[in-house]
């Protein structure tokens, strides 16, 4: 016991040093029981890293043994142009069971998510088995479909549209019948000379709440609102005031607010609670309803001083919006030469914005900027997934709203080099794929993503699988 007491007149021992060690992320995690939105974001953006291509589902279907019209299409397709061919619209279902495809040349396609995934770890090029289908309908060549959405409030339903036709089809999966349950009629306008005037619809939307509301936009620049409770007619029609023919429409999450956008590149949003034409949503005498605001997204891009340095900014398309989930103030925009971006919708402003070299750059002239491209959000997190113009791929965009985002307005790239920030905490990544994209669609759970192409072809595009052979496992973090 002695050796451990201090004699008289001795100086002190050294004061001992504590040493101040970071907090471990996952052991706040385990106490806490909640992730930070830095530390989240971070996650997803290491997981979209180890994005690839790990499963390829070519369009080779039959139907009685029959090849199936989008499968002669694609055998013959230097008989059809470029715009006929391709997946148009593809979407998972609320959980993540079900994924709906529809392609121009009449095909609508419902698969189990599971089966193809399970198809993925198979070897490459295996044939799928058609028999898993969950439902597989063609139709008449010159009934192409746009767009295809499943209703949130009745998983069962599955709405289409088409730029060439002026009804909304809806089809209960349930029933492995070609006929639509039900058809959404526009209400017939006349010309001056007294002829029918054309009006295909090219985007629906579904109201969350379940109180029966279905929009869509035409190519005259009107959104139809159907109460499927009170008929088969419109209710109300929400009109921009000019002609702007609408690609696309977004509900927000508190379902009373209602953005379009299209030709003109501009974003009309309409506010069914009321504002300065309140009137025309208690009257059913007035069914025309102008936009609370019309946001052009054109200056505000000239705004950005280092974008307007570097080229002309003029009005553009825009192939589609998207309202980001987990952001609902962040309303994403993809154009027709193939800039990307976001715009707040509380501050009316442009905060982000990517924009990939043209395709007449490397002399390429792809057919796809034929197409209207959808990109997709990813459920969680704000990584943004569209479609390249030039390659064969896809871009994976940070957009998250902090300024470290490298699309970012206020991104200063000598300041973030100084902070020794890692790289893939914000970043984006180019994924090479094996056909053309026209559509992406993110898996609600997973975040895994599914591709259309321009061949009608799906693409599955997640972390390569394990192996339990190696002891390493390529893409795993």
């Amino acid at each position: 016991m002695e050796n451990y007491l201090v004699p008289p007149g001795s100086s002190s021992p050294p004061k001992s040093t504590t040493i101040v060690r970071r907090q471990w992320k996952r052991s706040l995690i385990e106490l806490n029981g909640r992730l930070k939105a830095d530390y989240r974001h971070q996650l997803y953006t290491l997981v979209a890293h180890s994005y690839s291509e790990i499963g390829k589902f070519s369009h080779l279907y039959h139907v009685n043994e029959v090849p199936c019209q989008t499968h002669v299409s694609e055998i013959q397709h230097q008989h059809h142009s470029s715009t006929m061919r391709g997946v148009a619209g593809l979407e998972f279902d609320n959980q993540g069971i079900y994924i709906v495809s529809v392609t121009r040349s009449g095909c609508l396609t419902v698969h189990d998510f599971e089966t193809l995934y399970c198809q993925s770890k198979l070897a490459p090029g295996s044939v799928e088995d058609e028999s898993k289908h969950v439902v597989h309908l063609t139709f008449p060549l010159g009934r192409e479909f746009d767009v295809a959405r499943w209703n949130p409030t009745n998983q069962n339903e599955v709405a289409c549209t088409s730029r060439k036709r002026d009804k909304v089809l809806i089809f209960d999966i349930s029933y492995m019948s070609p006929k639509p349950t039900e058809e959404l009629q526009t209400r017939q306008k006349l010309s001056i000379i007294g002829r029918k005037v054309s009006r295909g619809l090219s985007d629906v939307a579904f109201t969350s709440d379940g109180d029966s509301r279905i929009f869509s936009p035409d190519t005259l620049g009107i959104v139809h609102v159907w109460d499927r409770r009170a008929g088969l007619s419109p209710c109300i029609e929400l009109s921009t005031n000019q002609y702007d023919s609408i690609k696309s429409i977004q509900i927000h999450v508190d379902n009373q607010t209602i953005f379009g956008a299209g030709k003109e590149g501009i974003i009309h949003i309409w506010d069914l609670r009321g504002g300065r034409n309140s009137t025309a949503f208690q009257s059913r005498k007035d069914m025309s309803h102008l936009p609370t605001a019309s946001l052009h997204l054109a200056p505000m891009l000239q705004k950005i001083a280092s974008l307007k340095a570097q080229s002309e900014i003029v009005p553009k398309e825009i192939h589609s919006i998207d309202v980001n989930q987990s952001s609902p103030h962040q309303l994403a925009f993809h154009l027709d030469d193939g800039w990307s971006g976001v715009l707040d919708i509380y501050k009316s402003e442009v905060t982000h914005v990517h924009c990939p070299p043209p395709a007449w750059l490397d002399g390429s002239n792809n057919s796809s900027d034929l197409i209207l491209r959808k990109p997709s959000w990813l459920p969680t997190s704000s990584i943004y997934v569209v479609g390249s113009m030039s390659e064969k791929g896809i871009h994976v965009l940070d957009f998250h709203p902090s300024s470290r985002s490298p699309c970012h307005v206020d991104y200063d790239e000598d300041s973030q080099r100084k902070e020794k920030r890692d790289k893939c905490n914000y970043s984006n990544k180019f994924v090479s794929l094996s056909e053309t994209v026209t559509g992406c669609a993110a898996h609600p759970l997973n975040n895994m993503i599914i591709a259309g192409t321009q061949n009608s072809s799906l693409l599955l595009i997640a972390q390569r699988h394990c192996s339990s052979t190696s002891d390493t496992v390529e893409g795993e973090l």
